[in-house]
């Protein structure tokens, strides 16, 4: 296998993922809230980190950060743009650009909507999108920098990706997204089944990502959403929704 990936539960409801290049055995971690959940995992697999990918400033995206970096000499890449507020980047990347982990490369991707700099880091061969807080299972995130014109841009651009493509976000969202979506389209036959296998593997425990873009794709009223008009409301109506 090229590249694997591994979710890291960190903080209270944050996901870091951990990726393997097959061929070289190179590591990386994307967006480690905290240290030691990350470091746990590492020593279960080796002990050996390589590059840490950020994408964007938020402090449980990037809390663990210095610590990584101090223990295993990790070089860290970010959104050039967002430099100014990211930690101290090795590697700062722009939209279009690359990032290699041993043999395996990502695309960098620019989805500014949560945040104006926020990145997304697309492994094409592995099948990986590494969105943070842009796209998440069942939903998207907030607009707290950004306008529903660039959401929806972000948003095209991660649906461009093949269906296939494992959407590795940022938070364990879905039940609560899952049950937002159902008032957005409450007809829709594959949304429902999917709301009730997030609930049963909430019920065991399990965590609900990765999803597949496939899946988003019949399921997430945000990435269906046909203009960012209606974006707009279907955010502004999930801001509101407890």
């Amino acid at each position: 296998m090229p590249l694997s990936v591994e979710a890291v539960p960190c903080l209270s409801d944050n996901y870091c993922w951990l990726l393997r290049d097959g061929a070289s055995g190179a590591v990386a971690v994307c967006d480690p809230g905290e240290a030691a959940p990350v470091e746990a995992a590492l020593d279960r697999a080796g002990g050996r980190l390589d590059l840490i990918l950020l994408t964007h400033h938020h402090g449980d995206h990037v809390g663990g950060v210095e610590a990584l970096r101090a223990r295993y000499g990790a070089k860290v890449a970010g959104a050039a743009a967002d430099a100014h507020r990211l930690p101290p980047l090795d590697i700062a990347v722009r939209p279009g650009e690359g990032v290699a982990l041993g043999a395996s490369r990502a695309e960098v991707i620019d989805t500014p909507g949560h945040t104006r700099g926020h990145i997304a880091y697309h492994f094409p061969e592995g099948k990986v999108l590494l969105c943070g807080d842009t796209l998440f299972s069942l939903g998207c995130g907030r607009l707290l920098e950004g306008t529903a014109e660039e959401m929806f841009r972000s948003l095209r651009a991660l649906a461009a990706l093949p269906d296939e493509t494992l959407v590795c976000c940022g938070h364990e969202y879905t039940e609560g997204n899952a049950r937002f979506a159902l008032t957005v389209e409450p007809d829709n036959a594959a949304l429902q089944a999917r709301a009730r296998e997030v609930a049963a593997q909430r019920a065991a425990g399990r965590p609900t990502v990765p999803t597949t873009l496939g899946q988003e794709k019949a399921q997430n009223p945000f990435l269906r959403a046909p203009d960012a008009a209606r974006l707009a409301e279907i955010r502004a109506a999930k801001d509101g929704f407890r």
